[in-house]
């Protein structure tokens, strides 16, 4: 999640147009920034790490009256959040600038290309290699160069980039990562990669769609299909937005626009990590080696909240998938009552922001009895990355709603991810299952798409159960912490009351509260455990209940049995959180929204706890 806008044109200065989109896109990422110009025959680009208001001067430095140029604010995946890692990335003769949102998963090898053809590289990033890649297949044609460097990318990429050799002239393509052409009639053309950097000079805007690529000049937009290199017609969109709904991209609140990120939030975090033809997890950065792995008899997961059940579904797929005693345990717990670790333990530690108070305390406790320690984190630089052994990054983005969604799921991706990367170290999946994992797990961003185009069905639940006051969550397996979660989301935002039980556990106490005014919400998905949920439902039913299913498409069955249904995709057992976890976090949203709540910032909530 990262910012990008350009603009080419003689009537407005080109370094403010930039700076200005950078400042209404700093939500989007904001541990560096940098700007491009072509100034003379050469580049000029400035760069800095930090708030865009910390580093505006620096930004500023030598800019004045170009007329065209570039900028991106980031938010931190390949290399740490520093100034030689701040976008824009040039080659070596400095004659192509490169700006770059997404993550190229094959960059590993191309840098090893170039490496051996002579390039030097100044930065740990992987967009770094595009301008050199663009820089070694360079012809008298740049476009077609341009379009022959993109083909070779492998991955997630919107891009902007500049060439000294066509000096009002900005170069794009996209794939998977969002990409607009902002129109302005007699003066200029805009590049952003959210409407929100350009809605001060333009509302007419044209959407690219994944695999288009072209340029902008100052009057004019020349689109391509990648695949075929075909000219492409123009459609224009004219937005009828505020400021405010810009950043919000059109959605009605942060967190529905959030909810609607996941998909490129799961190839976020898996990118560049999976070898599907050899049935391997690559974790090239990971600062704990296979050695140190092999040593652990027993791992502890720590969290609080949110990131709490994520680490829940982590335990059930560790114990599965690696053999290995998993626990999962409250930070703010485990911190106090003198738990038994050793340097035989691994503590795994969960946390959104890297901040979080109780969750620090654990990693100090777990440090000093000689555990190996671990983050699955999303900020880049936070305090606990700087106390742990190893990180793995989640790379959701700066997620604004308070109640998590995108980092949940991303956070649950990540523990999938380690569990294949530890299956294969403690030689518990053959290679065949792991392809098999793999396979699945890059289907999932597609399969989110699908469902989130019925969100509407979702609403409709939503209307009918908005005012009851109490919900009994019901999950089992890999899905109780699904329940678990959907029931604190159902809490967070529309101060309900509701409760997650594994499901087997309902007649040892919470079936006491059931009645037709206490609905159920069945996560009823295909599993191994799918008799034994039906069977809680029963029990439900013939107490009044009105019972809703999360339900996997196509389950007739399954669909006779509940009031109304909210529908999944068909996956593997161990990644139906991922897909199950969805209509959930849309049912809380939708029954917020329809009370006239706030959603983005319920009450007493922060983002961010960082006290005890």
């Amino acid at each position: 999640m990262c910012g990008i806008i350009g603009y080419t044109g003689s009537v407005f200065a080109a370094s403010k147009v930039v700076l200005d989109g950078l400042e209404r896109l700093e939500y989007r990422g904001y541990d560096s920034a940098g700007l491009a110009t072509i100034k003379g025959s050469g580049l000029l680009v400035n760069r800095g790490s930090g708030k865009l208001r910390l580093i505006r001067s620096v930004l500023e430095k030598g800019m004045g009256s170009e007329s065209v140029a570039i900028g991106h604010t980031r938010w931190a995946t390949h290399g740490k959040p520093t100034e030689e890692n701040a976008h824009p990335h040039v080659d070596n003769a400095r004659r192509i600038v490169v700006v770059h949102n997404g993550i190229i998963e094959n960059y590993l090898d191309l840098k090893g290309e170039l490496s051996a053809k002579g390039h030097r590289f100044d930065s740990q990033t992987d967009t770094e290699i595009i301008a050199h890649l663009l820089a070694d297949m360079e012809n008298p044609d740049f476009l077609v160069s341009f379009r022959q460097a993109v083909l070779r990318l492998e991955g997630a990429y919107a891009l902007a980039v500049l060439h000294v050799n066509y000096p009002d002239r900005i170069f794009f393509a996209r794939k998977n990562c969002p990409l607009i052409v902002g129109h302005s009639e007699n003066e200029g053309m805009f590049l952003g990669s959210d409407p929100a950097a350009m809605l001060s000079y333009t509302r007419t805007v044209t959407y690219l769609n994944d695999l288009e690529y072209g340029y902008i000049d100052p009057t004019s937009v020349h689109l391509f299909s990648l695949n075929s290199g075909e000219p492409l017609p123009i459609q224009k969109e004219v937005l009828d937005w505020n400021p405010v709904a810009a950043e919000k991209g059109g959605y009605r609140h942060f967190m529905l626009k959030e909810i609607h990120e996941q998909p490129d939030v799961v190839r976020n975090t898996l990118g560049g990590r999976l070898d599907e033809a050899r049935g391997k997890v690559l974790l090239p950065d990971f600062q704990i080696s296979p050695e140190q792995f092999s040593k652990i008899d027993r791992i502890v997961i720590t969290a609080c909240g949110t990131a709490y059940y994520s680490g829940l579904v982590g335990k059930y797929v560790l114990e599965r998938l690696c053999r290995i005693p998993v626990d999962a345990e409250l930070a703010s717990e485990f911190r106090y009552r003198d738990p038994v670790i050793n340097e035989k333990t691994l503590v795994i530690a969960v946390s959104q922001s890297g901040e979080t108070a109780d969750t620090l305390a654990a990693i100090e406790l777990a440090r000093a009895r000689g555990a190996t320690t671990m983050a699955i984190v999303n900020v880049k630089g936070s305090s606990l990355t700087r106390r742990v052994d190893g990180t793995l990054y989640i790379h959701a983005g700066p997620e604004i709603g308070v109640a998590s969604t995108k980092a949940y799921l991303a956070m649950v991706v990540g523990f999938e991810l380690f569990a294949l990367y530890l299956s294969e170290i403690r030689n518990t999946l053959s290679s065949d299952s792991r392809r098999e994992f793999i396979h699945e797990l890059k289907l999932i961003p597609g399969k989110i798409e699908e469902q989130l185009k019925h969100k509407e069905d979702v609403l409709q639940v939503a209307q009918k159960y908005q005012n009851y006051r109490n919900f009994l969550y019901l999950g089992r397996d890999y899905n109780y912490p699904t329940a678990l979660e959907g029931a604190l989301k159902l809490k967070e935002l529309s101060y309900i009351h509701a409760e997650g039980y594994a499901s087997g556990e309902m007649k040892h106490g919470p079936i006491a509260l059931l009645d037709r005014d206490c609905p159920v919400v069945a996560i009823l998905s295909e599993s191994s455990v799918y008799e034994k949920v039906l069977s809680n439902i029963q029990e439900a039913r013939a107490r009044d209940c009105l019972v809703i299913g999360v339900l996997t498409e196509g389950s007739t069955h399954s669909a006779s049995v509940v009031d109304d249904s909210l529908i999944t995709q068909r996956t593997i057992e161990v990644l139906s959180p991922l897909l199950n976890v969805i209509p959930l976090q849309l049912f809380a949203y939708f029954v917020s929204d329809l009370k006239g709540l706030d959603v983005d910032q319920p009450r007493n909530l922060a983002k961010s706890v960082t006290v005890e």
